[in-house]
């Protein structure tokens, strides 16, 4: 189903996305158990954000406290949405999932198709708590980075500056906060974009032309140029 960095819990913060350290550790989740679930849409905000693991699987992110979804226990952080409605979502990016999910009438019922990820590693921290400590590995301390592509070779390249990660954090809270999604890659492409753009109206042009098809309003565009320029300036 998807893959986490350094931890075998279901942590959706850990999940592998286009890069990796070189000392990173990688765990395989599988498919668990499967459930169907109806929804009563009585707010207009389902309370997820969604992810996905960029081979057509879209996940549950985070669910936010109280609410709607909050409320249904069966569904979980981790699980896979197989289909809305019976309309399968398999090959669909998070941000159409999201779309969908947002699009829903409110004040009507709809059924939610699920998969979560077996949990078949919990004895890995029951046996690993008795060890002694500093005796197990050291996780995550390579300072290069493996960025896997789509397309072409991967390639090692350097840590992002302390800008470029705090401009890239600020911009995937942006992206959940208007979209729904948490997506560092696309938040990093944004701020790659942005970074030496004058003003919003340059970035909204360069977004326009590398990232059309999200469409991003204006006032989101000028909240990423804010972001990128406080990040910029030491404005955490």
């Amino acid at each position: 189903m998807f893959c986490t960095l350094n931890t075998h819990k279901v942590d959706m913060d850990k999940l592998l996305g286009g890069q990796i350290g070189l000392e990173d550790f990688i765990f395989a989740h599988v498919k668990g158990q499967r459930k169907e679930v109806e929804v009563f849409k009585s707010e207009d905000a389902l309370g997820l954000t969604i992810t996905d693991n960029g081979a057509g699987y879209a996940f549950i992110k985070r669910i936010k406290e109280g609410s709607v979804i909050d409320h249904i226990h069966v569904i979980s952080v981790g699980d896979m949405i197989e289909a809305i409605n019976g309309q399968s979502l398999l090959g669909c990016r998070h941000y159409e999932v999201a779309r969908l999910l947002k699009e829903l009438p409110r004040g009507r019922t709809f059924t939610l198709k699920l998969t979560e990820p077996r949990k078949a590693f919990d004895m890995i921290s029951q046996r690993s708590a008795g060890g002694r400590p500093g005796s197990g590995p050291q996780l995550g301390t390579g300072r290069g980075t493996l960025r896997l592509r789509s397309r072409g070779p991967a390639t090692v390249e350097d840590l992002p500056s302390a800008f470029e990660e705090k401009a890239i954090e600020k911009v995937d809270d942006l992206l959940e906060s208007y979209m729904g999604i948490r997506d560092t890659e696309l938040a990093a492409t944004m701020v790659e974009l942005g970074k030496d753009k004058r003003n919003p109206d340059e970035l909204a042009e360069a977004l326009d032309e590398r990232l059309g098809d999200f469409a991003f309003p204006d006032e989101f565009v000028f909240d990423v140029w804010g972001a990128i320029g406080d990040a910029k300036v030491g404005r955490y």
